[in-house]
């Protein structure tokens, strides 16, 4: 899908992870394991490039993103702000399940999770995304890359991704536990995780 490696983050943590939460679009801040993940990450990328300065950097506009990525250029002596942000990489909607968690949209909407464990990639919940919906913009941001890129967005989004870049298929790619605190390289259609960092955490997938 592209030429160029992507170096890919997902944001830190926040309250809402550390309680299970889907957070989809809803604009929840890094919490203070968060804030540390993303000061650790700077150390990791400066150990996978030789030279970060001449990456691009793109995020997701999603507080939780920026702020992890203004943490992490501050950390690796760059220019907190110097970045771009695509919206095309914000996390999936969940619609109306944002909010709960995966226990609560069980109880609450039984039929609709049922149908979603079924045919996880094309659900969409009411009022929300499919990864199929989220796949088909970030595909869009991915061939706008000129260059090697930073890319700090979400769960979803690196899971879309692993299909884009990597020819990982749907379901499998879905199966994957996205780490906060670890990069995500994507290159030559083949992935890999960085090693994990002293805060890296996987909460269960969503």
């Amino acid at each position: 899908m592209t030429p160029h490696t992507i170096y890919f983050v997902r944001h830190g943590e926040t309250d809402w992870n550390a309680a299970g939460r889907l957070q989809g679009q809803r604009d929840i801040p890094l919490n203070a394991v968060g804030e540390r993940q993303a000061a650790d990450i700077a150390g990791v990328l400066k150990g996978l490039t030789a030279d970060v300065a001449a990456l691009d950097y793109v995020a997701s506009p999603l507080a939780r993103a920026c702020r992890t990525m203004e943490i992490a250029r501050a950390a690796m002596g760059l220019a907190a702000k110097d970045y771009r942000v695509d919206a095309r990489v914000k996390e999936m909607s969940f619609g109306i399940w944002e909010g709960h968690t995966l226990k609560e949209v069980r109880e609450r909407w039984p039929a609709d999770f049922a149908a979603r464990e079924k045919a996880k990639w094309p659900y969409a919940p009411q009022a929300g995304e499919s990864y199929a919906d989220l796949a088909e913009r970030a595909c869009e941001a991915v061939g706008a890359l000129r260059r090697d890129t930073v890319m700090v967005a979400h769960g979803g989004v690196a899971r879309v991704l692993l299909t884009i870049c990597a020819d990982v298929a749907p379901q499998e790619a879905l199966r994957w536990p996205v780490w906060q605190g670890r990069v995500l390289v994507l290159r030559d259609r083949a992935f890999a995780w960085s090693p994990l960092t002293p805060e890296s955490a996987a909460p269960p997938p969503g």
